[in-house]
């Protein structure tokens, strides 16, 4: 990553360990009441995700003045704040923590992510797992790395029964969830995943998982994992193969190791019978 950017590179993988070291360890089992609410039906959030927001934004304006930064707090804030995500500025998309409800449960896993965006494409994620101090980055055309080294997903054609993936069902129409189910037994195993996105693609690039399916993709869960699943040899797509554009505002999404599996995931998960 030797071109003008990976000082960029370096200095926001410094500022997420930062956002996570002065506002979020700090508060992990360790929340009152009055630290946790609900931003929404079932959504909650706690000081730690307004703090680390704060922290992150504000570092990012500064090391790029002309930047728009959307942030998960930010929009939930104020709605009118998504828009700037299909404007012609750089924009950073900022998940101070995802995973909330495990880290307001005091449970793990949990991440800080972020991802930049110019002229409608994803360049740069960044993934911090803030408990093992792990961090994973992508750059379009240059590949994913974990800590300085480079991964990659599986590249074999692995047979249905040898593979085990997440489908979020949450949000996941019934006449989906049916599907699923009936092709269940297809599939070595189908997980119900981690409540952190961040987590979930960074296991299908440790190929500890090799598919996830998600109904709900909120830009700031799935932009950073997307490019980093993708730069390590990954696919990601809507459910019916179209390509995924995080600012688009459509659901569904299929991510797999290869795109072997994903055509396999597809058939025995989605396809109608």
């Amino acid at each position: 990553m030797a071109d003008p950017d990976s000082r960029l590179v370096e200095e926001v993988g410094a500022l997420l360990r930062r956002a996570a070291a002065d506002a979020i360890l700090p508060m992990f089992r360790h929340l009152a009441d009055a630290d946790v609410s609900e931003k929404a039906p079932g959504e909650v959030v706690t000081v730690a995700d307004r703090r680390a927001e704060e922290i992150i934004g504000a570092e990012l304006r500064r090391l790029r003045p002309d930047s728009e930064v959307v942030g998960e707090e930010g929009v939930a804030a104020d709605p009118a704040v998504l828009e700037r995500l299909s404007g012609p500025a750089e924009v950073w998309l900022v998940d101070p923590l995802d995973g909330t409800a495990n880290f307001a449960a005091g449970r793990e896993p949990f991440a800080v992510m972020v991802a930049r965006r110019r002229a409608g494409r994803t360049e740069a994620a960044w993934i911090l797992d803030p408990m093992a101090d792990r961090l994973l980055v992508a750059r379009a055309g240059d590949g994913a790395y974990r800590d300085g080294e480079p991964v990659r997903t599986t590249a074999e054609p692995l047979p249905a029964r040898s593979l085990r993936g997440v489908v979020a069902t949450r949000f996941l129409p019934v006449e989906l969830q049916g599907r699923v189910a009936a092709g269940a037994d297809r599939i070595g195993a189908v997980l119900h995943g981690q409540h952190c996105a961040g987590q979930e693609y960074t296991d299908i690039v440790d190929n500890r998982q090799q598919f996830a399916i998600f109904w709900r993709t909120l830009p700031w869960d799935h932009a950073p994992g997307a490019l980093l699943v993708e730069a390590a040899g990954g696919v990601v797509r809507r459910l019916d193969g179209s390509p995924y554009d995080p600012a688009d505002g459509r659901t569904g999404l299929l991510v797999a190791a290869n795109e072997s599996i994903w055509d396999t995931v597809q058939h025995a998960l989605l396809a109608e019978s």
